[in-house]
């Protein structure tokens, strides 16, 4: 034995560097490095670098985009700063959606994305972000519409036919006197776009998210009404043609 305590047939202990040592420490770095939403890396008006006087701060930190898709309801919670939590929507198909002009809002289906200003590729990934334009279902819409003023809509047929007046008996005979007096008084003040009409016929309606999914975990809106909604059909038409 020699001084070191290991015999000559046995061979030394490794004590070479290993040489990913220091590739690992850097990952480790790459690993608690993220998102900064602070300005001290930019640059100054006139064009000057900044000098970094201080390091990254925890309130300036930033978190990855949930960019929340169609498809089933899927949503994470985070804790936020002060131990708030945000709710991530990384799936969403339903949401409530009011109709403005009649004050009544609905549970119902997301069908597609038609329209986001930001990009045509959040489009094409079916992304759900604010203000971003969808079709949602408009049977829920449909039934209240029925039931609270008893006219149906999203027939293309006249209400001349015979099968029509049939249909319309039969559900009248199910009503009180006072429900049609109601519903009758109802529909003498009420007038309906034609626009939207159309979309009734068609089971779809054009609707806005107004809710933010990533943050609020839900995915709420509005039907498009007035000059919102002729400016996205002139939108969506333009899309068409190019």
């Amino acid at each position: 034995f020699g001084s070191s305590g290991y015999s000559s047939s046995r061979p030394p202990p490794f004590t070479q560097k290993n040489p990913y040592q220091s590739a690992s420490g850097c990952l480790a770095n790459l690993a608690t490095m993220g998102i900064s939403r602070d300005s001290r890396h930019k640059h100054r008006h006139t064009g000057g670098r900044r000098n970094i006087h201080q390091k990254k701060r925890k309130f300036e930190m930033g978190r990855p985009a949930a960019l929340c898709k169609l498809g089933h309801k899927r949503v994470r919670s985070v804790r936020g700063r002060g131990g708030n939590m945000k709710y991530r929507a990384l799936r969403a198909d339903t949401g409530n959606f009011a109709w403005g002009t009649e004050h009544v809002a609905k549970k119902v289906r997301i069908l597609d994305v038609v329209y986001n200003a930001t990009s045509n590729e959040l489009v094409r990934t079916k992304t759900l972000t604010k203000n971003t334009i969808v079709q949602i279902d408009a049977h829920p819409f449909m039934q209240w519409y029925t039931k609270h003023y008893g006219i149906e809509l999203g027939k293309k047929g006249k209400k001349g036919h015979a099968g029509g007046e049939k249909q319309e008996e039969q559900a009248e005979e199910k009503k009180s006197f006072k429900v049609i007096g109601n519903q009758q008084k109802r529909a003498a003040n009420q007038k309906l776009d034609t626009t939207i009409e159309e979309q009734f016929q068609t089971g779809r309606l054009l609707a806005c998210i107004a809710s933010r999914p990533g943050q609020s975990g839900r995915c709420d809106g509005y039907i498009l009404e007035g000059e919102e909604l002729a400016f996205y059909k002139r939108k969506l038409e333009k899309k068409k043609k190019a």
